[in-house]
């Protein structure tokens, strides 16, 4: 048994707010192949068998408490309660029930995080109809919708549900058929069949709606998540009420705090992925806390509304990914009063999706220290849709922003010997079944004993002190060789990259699979390198900006930098190239919630790979000498 230090308190000079976290204990089994299989020595507690009979038990207990929350037309917060929350999973249950609704004919979201959209999969969770709530950049974005018609298609949805109807009217058109019934919060499209959806809420529940609800158990499909498609077609992974439980169960283990203290969050994650859809709902449903709705995004012109919002909630647990944390820097720099109202009551920042740079960990502590007197605990873990996606978790502070933690109780972690690698798997009560109508892909994502391959590779950060934590160390399937037989590590690598080149890239596209060195297409953050083309006008395209000498200047300047810091030709960086055109959406470059699909942009770019490595190299790419 190894365990890990009391985690509430720092050990230097600068305090910490306390907060009641995990104390982790684990076992490790050892097998003679090099396989290791990783568990928390807690049992996992009790789970409910269906999410609802939290939304029941709180509505019971605290009926006035506000569950959600977001602003109307009018910027004024509009609330929900939990005692209206639960008479609007009734109404709208009944109303599907008598559709004859189904896991073959489920209902499908079209549109973003609203109180309706909330609202709507309260009443497909209440009565055991499972809902797909779908990325809105299929609709709104894609030019093809070629994306959104597979999902359609595996589906068979019987019902269709968008906010605004003229919004979406050009993908309907193109996607839904007729008879599938529509719903709309406003602007219907006319010659389509419709309803309001304040029509489909004002249903009145009968019997019908109890016995159903009484008959949801732990196998009972939630929903349908569809991955973000980085390796093809999106998969639909099927979302249990056991995962969501259990898992539920697995959040409050660790942070628990949330046993004494319901959580209030004011969160934007797009509820068609896990951490935003299944984490951090069910973190505020389970616990009986208040979720306000961001319309706000960790995007220029969107952030502003996340700042707004901020100075009305004070969160005691918040989430944003780096690039998030990021763009909110110059509004805490600049805002006392934000700063004060954001760390007032503030007990835990939660990150995912990338480590978080160092510089960004670093001046979220000052700011912290400047104006509570306390540092506040960034703290993260691993998962996927797949996992729930809570699979493991770090409760303690690192100086490595990959340190992913340790398995969460009831989920067993196995990791595989790959090469030099060790390859990530999970079980547990957690786990999804397998994905919708696609049985060939179900089987190829579980080993022999049942584990989730999840494609990562992990390494202990202190081979010793296991109790330490795991090290994201890269996708297995994003790996590759150089010419010479030595294996690059991409993501280890992309991650120090971006650190290096902070603020000045978004992303990185690491190159090289049978070449003699590595090179790179970068991804960057056009507006932060205008500074270094002053000469060219404020409105100057992106083109002209990257093709700028005093840009171009500062890359190999960094470029160089970094190879001198390199350790050997696994993480030297030789050639870049900077992408003008952001990547796309319909060819699967980008995934819906802005992830680079590193192999789509090798081979869909493959002229700019050629470019990049002929000899000598062309004007756009930016080199350094072999010897550097």
């Amino acid at each position: 048994m190894a365990q890990a230090p009391q985690t509430s308190r720092a050990d230097g000079p600068a305090p910490v707010r306390p907060v009641k976290l995990e104390k982790p204990e684990i076992d490790i089994e050892r097998r003679p192949d090099g396989t290791m299989l990783i568990r928390s020595r807690y049992p996992l507690d009790p789970y409910p068998d269906r999410i609802t009979d939290r939304l029941v038990h709180w509505a019971r207990m605290t009926p006035d408490r506000t569950f959600m929350a977001a602003r109307d037309a009018n910027g004024e917060w509009r609330h929900i309660t939990y005692a209206q929350a639960l008479q609007y999973a009734k109404c709208i249950g009944q109303a599907l029930l008598s559709r004859k609704l189904s896991a073959e004919r489920p209902v499908a979201i079209l549109s973003g995080n609203d109180l309706e959209h909330a609202m709507l999969a309260l009443g497909c969770l209440y009565v055991g109809i499972p809902y797909a709530p779908i990325s809105p950049a299929y609709s709104l974005i894609s030019s093809d919708f070629g994306k959104l018609r597979y999902i359609v298609d595996l589906l068979t949805p019987g019902m269709v549900f968008a906010c605004d109807g003229q919004q979406y009217a050009k993908a309907i058109d193109a996607i839904i058929p007729d008879d599938v019934e529509l719903v709309f919060t406003r602007n219907p499209i006319a010659g389509r069949k419709s309803i309001s959806f304040d029509h489909l809420a004002a249903a009145i529940p009968t019997d019908a709606a109890e016995d159903a609800h009484d008959k949801v158990g732990p196998d009972t499909i939630a929903k349908f998540l569809f991955t973000s498609g980085s390796t093809g077609m999106p998969k639909g992974v099927i979302n249990t009420q056991r995962m969501w439980c259990s898992n539920q169960i697995m959040v409050r283990s660790a942070l628990q705090y949330l046993q004494d203290e319901p959580p209030t969050i004011l969160d934007w994650a797009p509820w068609h992925h896990t951490a935003g859809g299944n984490h951090d709902v069910g973190l505020v449903l389970y616990n009986g806390g208040t979720f306000y709705i961001d319309e706000g995004k960790p995007l220029p012109g969107a952030i502003e509304h996340t700042v707004r919002n901020l100075k009305d909630v004070a969160c005691t647990w918040y989430f944003n990914v780096p690039k998030g944390y990021e763009a909110l820097l110059p509004f805490f720099r600049a805002d006392e009063q934000l700063r004060r109202n954001f760390f007032s009551r503030l007990k835990v920042l939660w990150y995912a999706g990338a480590a978080i740079a160092q510089h960004v960990y670093d001046e979220y502590q000052q700011l912290a220290l400047q104006t509570v007197g306390q540092r506040i605990l960034f703290l993260t873990g691993l998962g996927s849709t797949e996992t729930a996606p809570f699979a493991m978790s770090r409760m303690w502070e690192s100086v490595h922003g990959v340190n992913m933690g340790l398995p969460a109780r009831g989920s067993t972690l196995k990791l595989v010997p790959s090469g030099d690698k060790l390859e990530a798997r999970f079980k547990g009560p957690h786990i999804t079944p397998g994905y919708w109508r696609q049985p060939d892909l179900t089987a190829k994502a579980f080993d022999e004993e049942g584990f989730y391959k999840i494609g990562d590779a992990l390494k202990f950060e202190d081979e010793g002190n296991p109790i330490q934590g795991l090290l994201f160390d890269g996708r297995i399937a994003e790996d590759f060789k150089l010419g010479t037989g030595t294996w690059v590590s991409v993501g280890p690598l992309r991650a120090a990259f971006i650190s290096h080149f902070a603020p000045y890239v978004r992303d990185v596209v690491i190159g090289g699979a049978d070449r003699d060195y590595i090179g790179v297409i970068v991804i960057p953050d056009v507006e932060s390198l205008r500074a270094f083309a002053s000469d060219l006008p404020k409105t100057a395209p992106a083109a002209d900006v990257l093709d700028h000498p005093g840009v171009k200047h500062k890359f190999r300047e960094l470029l160089a930098s970094f190879a001198k810091a390199s350790t050997g030709s696994s993480n030297r960086v030789m050639r870049a190239i900077l992408l003008a055109e952001p990547p796309s959406l319909d060819v699967g470059e980008i995934t819906d919630k802005g992830s680079i699909n590193q192999r789509a942009v090798l081979s869909h770019r493959k002229a700019m790979v050629d470019e990049m490595y002929a000899d000598p190299p062309s004007a756009r790419v930016i080199a350094i000498d072999k010897k550097a």
